[in-house]
């Protein structure tokens, strides 16, 4: 079986695929925080994303491995809080996509797995390494194997630093080449929008 990954939005606009997925080459995690709850809350897409504890399932691998193969002028990304993460999805139909850093200047891409082919993801990406932020998690989470950010970093460095010497890190389809600058300009919620989340 091939090693690269499809993924699409809900409508199919938007598609690519994630090349060389492996357990040995990006890390399969799921987050419980409170800004990917929101993410997918803010756009409408909950019921398709989040599990039974408010977790959204994510693989993070090198920003070189994405590939966009339709609809790159769709894509849109949103700040949510004055945090450097950078969240895409699709302008479309509001599915989430990745995560990055604000620029390309720190290189990782998340991508969400609820946008991957479903026939080739749980075999290509492997179990979960652990549960993050399990403490914002929905109902019980006591029983959820945690892992740190600490852990997950130390897991990213070796990575990371690949990317910045070799160069791959202006090869991401997200961030122009040149300036490492995201190809949409970032929205950043406004205090209303945020207000608004928190009461739903």
């Amino acid at each position: 079986m091939s090693s690269d990954l499809p993924f699409a939005c809900a409508c199919g606009a938007i598609s690519g695929t994630l090349l060389d997925v492996g357990p040995g080459q990006g890390d399969h995690v799921i987050c419980h925080c409170t800004d990917c709850q929101d993410l997918t809350r803010h756009l409408g897409h909950a019921d398709r994303v989040l599990d039974a504890h408010g977790g959204s399932a994510l693989y993070q691998s090198r920003c070189a491995r994405l590939r966009i193969d339709t609809g790159r002028e769709r894509l849109a990304c949103v700040h949510l809080t004055d945090k450097p993460t950078l969240r895409w999805y699709a302008s479309c139909c509001g599915m989430p996509l990745f995560n990055t850093y604000a620029n390309g200047k720190l290189p990782y891409i998340t991508t969400q797995l609820a946008a991957c082919d479903p026939a080739k993801r749980d075999a290509l990406v492997g179990p979960p390494r652990g549960h993050l932020f399990t403490q914002d998690g929905i109902g019980d989470t006591s029983a959820l194997p945690e892992m740190s950010m600490g852990q997950l970093m130390r897991r990213f460095f070796p990575r990371m630093i690949r990317d910045l010497l070799s160069g791959n890190r202006r090869r991401c389809p997200l961030f122009d080449a040149k300036t490492l600058e995201p190809i949409a300009k970032p929205h950043r919620l406004t205090g209303e929008e945020m207000l608004a989340l928190r009461r739903r």
